[in-house]
């Protein structure tokens, strides 16, 4: 994505089902687990660079020590400096005596971190502040061991006020307006609910309160808990938690915006946001790699025992389609293969571009996120020039001239790398056009890759959202190769709308085809439009969450896609270039049938999953009429 966008976090949890003397044994080290955790952070890297934490709860603590720790950092290297500080804790318990790192018990009682429940999240700011405070995980904290909650989640709520004011209604003072806090204390408090009730029913029973807590231990019914703290949720999330006593959960929403995967057997339990993370650390094929059904939540209990368990009424699966397009890595199987068909289901629309001369095209992709997408493309010209040398074989004579013969024979997709992303350049100039000029630069070109005058370049690239590094750099960057024609493709369909699950995309103003949609309706003197929306956009202001409905699609209604994608062509050309510019976009035909598992499209059709998602754009509307350059959730 040539515009960079904050998006979803990552979340890591790991529950070691046997003792530590187990991993000392079988694997050579007690810290098993950390190391795990570490690999699968830093696997998914990807999704997070605001921030990272670690929390670990250790399974029956002596009464007195210390069973819950966490670390968590805002620096740049978040992870290692994480895990830096975690070796620290332990060299220094350890000390000169080097055999204590195999006495598990001593380790595990005198180390911190070195629990048998572990639970690690990347963040990406999309909503709240930055800083420590926000990073998770974010603990509620007891001296009852079973009220301590420990949650960390790639998660938007769209719904925030009011959950807060339910909050409020049941007597709490929430020390902050975040969907975070919000979740948290959500859970809290029904968890303390579930406590209540386990210790009055068993006080009646004659049970004195050390007796009461072993109970809650085990009957403590983690299903009813989430339940009951889901049942107002609206938004996409993947949610996990660790409870004191040692019982944990990964929580996923009805639609399955958010991705989650888990993979159980006789040594761990383990989930995660991306699936080749969990197979990369523990090496396992893909099969063995559940997806956590959406509306459900893996439990795991203190015992070890675990199971998939519905907590909310499933809705129509509706996975984000930009975790194929970009966000998830690319190595995992069925990403990989996504984008590959996503490629190849653009190509017409490219042909039609280019005027099918294809000798007289270069291909290439920017950023390295659209590589495989390229590939894809690539394998479906290939397939397209073995049509045309068929037919041109087939129009020779019955003795062909070997010399044409082989000039047709050699026909192929001519692939260049016709740009690389230079080191970040730094300037002190205050001038907007001496820094846009030196933005220009942010990549350099491969000379020679185009013949000049004579080529069209077609360049791929996974998705526009702004526009912004397209305009300022890539396109005046490119057209210094000299192409008679530059054709960007989009792999994904044309971005209308705003996201509110997770992705860093609130204002309509920053969204391309939303100016390039507003630039025809004034053209076309149909600027009306623009004031009818407004007025039904505020009349949807205060009403029930039940009631919205998306009332910017009208915005777009009068044009078809391929009128939008040249108005947006024309707006980001820059002053001053020679080649005429074209931009492709996927369709949303094609979106489905490349990623037919994962049909969350709300921000290219404005079909939102939930009915917040209907209440955000509305607002993201006035927002934009009334010059208001704040988010809208």
């Amino acid at each position: 994505m040539s515009d960079a966008i904050k998006h979803e976090c990552g979340i890591a949890l790991i529950r070691l089902r046997k003792p530590l003397r187990h991993y000392q044994e079988q694997h050579g080290t007690a810290l098993y687990g950390l190391n795990k955790l570490y690999l699968l952070m830093e696997k998914q890297h990807n999704r997070g660079q605001d921030g990272a934490g670690v929390a670990t709860i250790k399974l029956d603590p002596t009464p007195g020590t210390n069973f819950i720790d966490r670390e968590r950092s805002t620096e740049k290297q978040a992870i290692q400096l994480i895990f830096g500080q975690i070796d620290k804790g332990l060299r220094k318990a350890v000390g000169e005596d080097t055999a204590l790192l195999k006495d598990t018990e001593w380790l595990k009682e005198h180390v911190p971190f070195l629990g048998e429940l572990l639970l690690g999240h990347l963040r990406y700011a999309t909503h709240g502040a930055g800083g420590l405070e926000n990073c998770h995980p974010r603990r509620r904290l007891s001296n009852w061991m079973s009220r301590n909650l420990v949650v960390a989640g790639n998660f938007n709520m769209t719904n925030v006020d009011e959950l807060f004011s339910l909050l409020v209604s049941i007597g709490q003072s929430p020390k902050e307006l975040s969907d975070t806090m919000t979740v948290l204390e959500k859970f809290g408090h029904f968890l303390d609910m579930e406590n209540d009730r386990l210790a009055a029913i068993h006080r009646q029973l004659g049970y004195n309160d050390r007796q009461i807590s072993a109970v809650i231990a085990e009957k403590l019914d983690v299903r009813s808990i989430l339940q009951q703290s889901a049942v107002d949720f609206d938004g996409g999330y993947a949610l996990a938690g660790l409870i004191g006593h040692g019982d944990a959960f990964v929580m996923r929403d009805p639609n399955g915006i958010r991705p989650c995967y888990w993979y159980a057997d006789d040594e761990v339990v383990v989930a995660a946001s991306e699936r080749p993370a969990i197979q990369t650390a523990f090496h396992l094929p893909t099969e063995a790699v559940k997806e956590l059904t959406p509306g459900h939540a893996l439990i795991i209990r203190k015992d070890g025992s675990y199971s998939e368990q519905q907590v909310v009424e499933p809705g129509e699966k509706r996975s984000c389609s930009f975790e194929r397009i970009y966000f998830s890595r690319g190595s995992d199987r069925d990403v990989y293969q996504e984008r590959i068909a996503l490629g190849r289901s653009v190509c017409p629309a490219i042909l039609e571009a280019v005027d099918h001369d294809l000798e007289h095209t270069v291909f290439s992709f920017i950023p390295n996120t659209a590589e495989v997408a390229c590939y894809g493309m690539l394998k479906e010209m290939e397939d397209e020039l073995d049509r045309v040398k068929e037919k041109r074989i087939l129009a020779l004579d019955g003795k062909p001239d070997p010399a044409e013969l082989r000039r047709i024979l050699a026909l192929r997709p001519r692939l260049e790398k016709v740009a690389i992303k230079d080191a970040k350049l730094r300037t002190f100039i205050t001038s907007d056009d001496a820094r846009d000029d030196m933005v220009a630069h942010v990549y350099d070109i491969t000379y020679g890759t185009v013949r000049p005058g004579v080529d069209d370049l077609v360049v791929m690239d996974d998705s526009i959202v702004r526009g912004t590094t397209l305009k300022q750099s890539i396109l005046k960057m490119l057209d210094r190769l000299g192409p008679k024609r530059i054709v960007v493709v989009s792999s994904a369909p044309q971005i209308r709308y705003p996201d509110c699950y997770g992705i860093d995309m609130a204002k309509m103003g920053d969204l391309a085809a939303f100016r390039a949609a507003v630039a025809l309706l004034q053209e076309t003197k149909q600027e009306n439009i623009l004031d009818d929306v407004y007025e039904r956009a505020l009349a949807m202001v205060g009403r029930p969450l039940v009631e919205q409905e998306n009332v910017v699609k009208e915005v777009y209604r009068p044009f078809t896609p391929q009128q939008i994608s040249d108005k947006m062509a024309e707006l980001l050309t820059p002053e001053g270039i020679n080649a005429e510019v074209k931009l492709v976009f996927q369709s949303i035909e094609g979106l489905h049938a490349a990623c037919p598992q994962h049909r969350g499209d709300w921000y290219f059709t404005g079909d939102y999953p939930t009915p917040g998602g209907n209440r955000v754009v509305n607002r993201a509307y006035i927002n934009y009429r009334e010059g208001r350059n704040v988010r809208a959730y």
